[in-house]
């Protein structure tokens, strides 16, 4: 298990110093993935960098994005981070659940705005919703004291515990790139047979396409057959 294969991902962060206290966190703990999708403030700016303290390293390798898509693409298991209920077919776990987590895999742990949080299209993109416990008649964290609970428990679990699985090494993980490849294909084709006849339906119509295939551990043969299916019956008879 490596540090090194796992991100922590800020999608839209609002506040500087969010972001810079993030990247400190993280480095407490031995990370150095940051990715940053869409940020509100310019980034990084003096005040990011600032709020960072020593983690300046940290903000200077991480990479930004423009979407979520693009940030998740090298990704094999996506978690996400949620403080509500979310009425979707996904599998919610816990903090104890993460001894579970395969982390010879890339794992990129998913946080959302401050104010708003994730929202169910964002989730859509993730294997994994989780909860960190909290006083129930106050579940509001901080962005950064989010950060540095998740990375804490995974560093003692990357560090103190040697896990071990059953799945064959002979089965390679297909990656998000090819998940959204797949899933392309598949929208493209059901556009071509007018499959979102109701306009206002496609939206969630396809968080919900996007949400099956994502969760999905599917592998890399898994996904060349729902390729080929996918291509084979947009051909005409």
């Amino acid at each position: 298990m490596s540090f090194n294969n796992i991100s922590f991902i800020l999608h839209e962060p609002q506040l500087s110093e969010n972001i810079g206290a993030s990247a400190r966190a993280i480095k407490n703990f031995n990370f150095k993935k940051l990715i940053v999708v869409n940020p509100k403030p310019v980034f990084p700016n003096d005040k990011i960098l600032a709020t960072s303290v020593g983690a300046k390293d940290i903000i200077k390798t991480a990479k930004v994005y423009k979407t979520l898509e693009g940030a998740v693409k090298k990704v094999d298991y996506v978690i996400a981070t949620t403080s509500r209920f979310r009425n979707k077919n996904i599998k919610h776990i816990t903090l104890n659940d993460l001894s579970k987590i395969d982390f010879n895999k890339k794992v990129a742990f998913l946080f959302g705005p401050e104010a708003s949080g994730l929202s169910n299209t964002e989730i859509s993109y993730a294997n994994y919703t989780m909860q960190i416990p909290t006083n129930p008649v106050f579940k509001s964290l901080n962005l950064s004291h989010s950060v540095i609970i998740i990375a804490q428990v995974v560093a003692s679990l990357i560090k103190f515990k040697a896990l071990k699985y059953s799945k064959s090494k002979k089965v390679s993980l297909a990656s998000k790139k090819d998940i959204q490849s797949m899933l392309n294909l598949c929208i493209k084709n059901l556009e071509k047979k007018n499959f979102f006849k109701q306009i206002e339906k496609r939206p969630i119509m396809l968080e919900n396409l996007r949400s099956i295939f994502y969760r999905m551990e599917l592998s890399e043969k898994e996904i060349r057959i729902l390729s080929s299916v996918f291509a084979s019956l947009a051909k005409k008879g």
